[in-house]
């Protein structure tokens, strides 16, 4: 075939050749990992085999490609702080895949890959400009390399145990702390001398000139939560190249924001905000979130406080703030969505089933943020005022902004980093730490508020015959102790109400939970007390957390 230079192009190139090599073409599983608790988000194409990998899911047939796409921005594998700083961190990407159950194994793996990287039918790579990585001890693959594919020993890097234990190594594939795994060798493309960096196992290993374009994992064993590798019922073969990687190299290009995929995504953002793309951080920050927030709200997630949906709202909040800072003053990140679909959404067309949807929860979720933005990033402001490059933000202020404002200390961080300033996280930990005993001592809502509520009239109890009321009136509410006109994202209080169907604690009931919905958004009531001033018996709501 002509040399594919587009992204889309080199995807189907790599469906297309491994379907020539008798592979069933199998669709991206979804980024929500079914039956398998050890991960919180698919970060690797083989997750939807590793049953078959296992011997415990057959499936109808032995060979199989995909492009999976896969979202690392939370829990154990989490690049999301990295974005916008490096030339090939991502939240999201795309894994391009070629699997074998049981199958071929390790001399038709390699060939594989060497036919697609170098044949003038497809990539056409120099063979020169490419090195190999394998296990220390697998001598077989040394061989097939050396003999059957003609790349000379000095161009076959042996790593063995580099991480500090046993099979501990960058030539050794894990899933997790347990399931399928195995010896594996790697692909390194030579960007050239003019870009810094040496090659894999010595010190300059972390430089942009040596780059790993794919990974095949040779699937030989099951680890065991005490460390035993036992062996898989068929050795195996699971693969992976990343497109952005291999359409960097291409189109003739160092880092993967180059690529035709994120220059529209970043020209689009530009556009949408009204300025010139420069290639400036935010905006790859930006063209990198909307890939992973689009698919994780199309395959399920919702923004909340909890699990994936507490990163799925860290990585917008990431998103809308770095188009604060350059100058967005109203919501944007949702205008995103149309974009990213003209760019991938014959690819995954779950993005065009979805579009609509995808774009509300996007836009609200900014205009939710936006008060908790304003705040916090003044009250930041604030904080860095006389600090310079190479200061420390204290540990007490940023915990004030997460405790006080709701602003997580990633985004903090994020913030402080572009300053050059550091954040004091051993000082935030043990406020945090202070904070966790003080409720665990005195209870999270035994605040007295008696001394400070002031209302006229008593809150009438309805609870005895109905579950919900519309229509009520906020007589009081509370912040800290005191009287406040309004609480923001993440600011604990007490509302008091002129009637209420929550009833509150006594008579050895518990105080009842719900939310108070308003106009501009959701109160959570986490508890309910009876207390007095004066003769009136008031009913108040003592929240986690304000969360929209």
């Amino acid at each position: 075939m002509s040399q594919p230079f587009r992204s889309a192009d080199i995807r189907q190139a790599f469906i297309d050749f491994f379907i020539s090599k008798q592979h069933t073409q199998v669709s991206s599983s979804s980024l929500i990992p079914h039956n398998d608790p050890t991960l919180l988000f698919t970060n690797a194409g083989m997750n939807q085999f590793k049953e078959t990998f296992l011997g415990m899911e057959p499936r109808d047939y032995t060979r199989a490609v995909t492009s999976q796409k896969c979202v690392r921005a939370g829990g154990k594998h989490n690049d999301l702080d990295n974005v916008g700083y490096t030339a090939r961190h991502h939240t999201f990407f795309e894994m391009l895949g070629n699997f074998s159950f049981g199958d071929y194994f390790k001399q038709a793996g390699i060939e594989y890959i060497w036919e697609f990287l170098t044949s003038d039918k497809w990539l056409a790579i120099d063979k020169d400009r490419l090195y190999v990585t394998i296990y220390e001890t697998d001598d077989e693959a040394f061989e097939i390399w050396n003999k059957n594919i003609g790349i000379p020993s000095e161009r076959i890097i042996r790593i063995g145990d580099n991480k500090g234990a046993p099979y501990a190594s960058d030539n050794f594939w894990t899933m997790g702390d347990t399931g399928p795994c195995g010896p594996c060798t790697e692909v390194f493309y030579d960007h050239g001398a003019d870009i810094e960096g040496g090659l894999p196992g010595t010190p300059e290993e972390d430089g942009d000139r040596y780059i790993e374009i794919w990974n095949c994992v040779f699937m030989q064993f099951n680890r065991q939560k005490d460390g035993t590798l036992l062996p898989l019922p068929a050795p195996s073969v699971d693969t992976g190249m990343g497109l952005e990687r291999i359409s960097a190299i291409m189109q003739g290009v160092h880092g993967n924001y180059e690529i035709d995929l994120f220059v529209h995504l970043m020209d689009a953002a530009a556009d949408i905000l009204e300025i010139n793309n420069e290639q400036q951080s935010s905006l790859k920050v930006i063209a990198d979130h909307i890939r992973a927030v689009a698919f994780l709200i199309a395959d399920g997630v919702t923004p909340s406080n909890e699990g994936r949906g507490y990163v799925l709202r860290r990585v917008i909040r990431r998103a809308v703030r770095h188009g604060n800072k350059l100058g967005a003053d109203s919501e944007f990140f949702y205008k995103m969505v149309a974009p990213l679909v003209a760019e991938m959404g014959s690819a995954y067309p779950e993005l065009q089933d979805k579009q609509s949807v995808i774009e509300s929860a996007i836009q609200k979720e900014e205009a939710q943020f936006a008060k908790t933005l304003a705040q916090g990033l003044r009250l930041l402001a604030s904080e860095l005022e006389g600090l310079q490059d190479g200061d420390t933000l204290s540990g007490e202020a940023a915990f004030k902004l997460y405790d006080t404002y709701g602003f997580p200390l990633d985004l903090t961080a994020d913030i402080t980093r572009e300053r050059g300033i550091a954040i004091d996280e051993a000082e935030f930990d043990e406020h945090m730490q202070a904070q966790r005993e003080r409720a665990r001592d005195a209870g999270k809502f035994d605040v007295d508020y008696s001394s400070v509520i002031q209302v006229e009239t008593p809150t009438t109890f309805i609870g005895y015959e109905q579950l919900e009321e519309d229509g009520v009136t906020i007589d009081a509410l509370y912040q800290d102790g005191n009287p406040a006109d309004s609480l923001t994202e993440g600011m604990e209080g007490v509302v008091v109400l002129d009637r209420t169907p929550f009833y509150a604690e006594g008579g050895g009931q518990v105080g009842e939970l719900g939310e108070i919905r308003t106009a501009s958004g959701v109160f959570e009531v986490q508890d309910t007390k009876k207390i007095w001033s004066g003769d009136y018996p008031l009913w108040c709501r003592h929240h986690g957390r304000y969360q929209h």
